[in-house]
């Protein structure tokens, strides 16, 4: 793996995501040879000042000084940033897109001239990366999958990956697991805060006062995750320990299997994943 600390890398949109990430990236490694960019320039001075970063008003410059490239802009705006630091590709330049639904064909054509002949030899496409973080990166504690076109090297991957992991865990997946994980991963926070919401609004039906509510929900479901991540039994091995027989809790699990809990889960994901796939048709 490269040295990290001596590659310049580039942020161009520092919003919830790709500030987060950012921010974890900088509280690890030294931010001289980070640059950032955003739509309002003094968005960018703010976040530089707050981080130690350089600041650009310029997305060609930061383009062209960079050899890490992350875009962390709206799916929209993709094809208009690739269009306007086009002149800055080499073939030693990475691209790494957080839009979901652009798959890396959609980047490419993205990066493309329209009207580039079979005779032109001035563009070269840069190394194209995807990745798919997800908003609990805010608290270094993000589930990022990673993929990559075929003729990258893998030392650029793991320095990828390296500096993704300041923010959470990391993995490298096949493209076509891609969908997958925009369903699961990325939509994921969205259920689980769900399931809080409606496990603080029945401990409120029983007393509680809100606040408290969702600090039990909350703090339930994150000593569940760690269990889940960190126990060497299984996830049933786990559910099965705090199901008594007789108890409370197994009268709880068999009404949320007598009312679909599980079936409505994955209708739920499923749905999040044809959205996705659809975007990428």
């Amino acid at each position: 793996m490269e040295e990290i600390s001596s590659i310049s890398i580039g942020c161009i949109g520092c919003g919830t995501m790709g500030g987060s990430i950012f921010k974890a990236i900088t509280s690890k490694y030294s931010p001289k040879n980070i640059y950032v960019t955003t739509k309002h320039p003094q968005k960018a001075a703010d976040f530089a000042k707050e981080t130690g970063c350089n600041a650009l008003e310029s997305n060609l410059e930061l383009a062209k000084k960079c050899r890490y490239i992350f875009l962390a802009v709206k799916p929209a705006f993709i094809k208009s940033v690739l269009t306007e630091i086009r002149d800055a590709f080499t073939e030693e330049k990475i691209i790494v897109s957080m839009a979901a639904g652009l798959s890396l064909s959609k980047l490419e054509a993205a990066c493309k001239p329209s009207e580039l002949s079979a005779q032109d030899s001035t563009f070269v496409m840069p190394h194209l990366v995807r990745i798919m973080p997800n908003l609990p990166a805010v608290y270094g504690e993000a589930m990022t999958a990673v993929c990559a076109s075929d003729d990258i090297p893998q030392e650029e991957i793991e320095t990828v990956k390296e500096l993704l992991s300041t923010a959470g865990k990391v993995e490298r997946v096949p493209e076509k697991l891609m969908d997958g994980v925009t369903a699961i991963s990325g939509s994921g926070p969205a259920y689980a805060f769900l399931f809080i919401e409606a496990l603080a609004d029945a401990a409120v039906k029983f007393g509680f006062p809100r606040a408290q509510a969702y600090t039990y929900a909350a703090q339930t479901l994150k000593g569940a995750a760690l269990m889940a991540l960190e126990d060497e039994r299984s996830i049933s091995e786990l559910k099965d320990a705090v199901c008594s027989p007789s108890g409370t809790t197994i009268e709880a699990v068999i009404s949320l299997e007598r009312h679909g809990f599980r079936g409505t889960v994955i209708d739920a994901a499923t749905a999040a994943y044809n959205k996705s796939v659809n975007m990428n048709s």
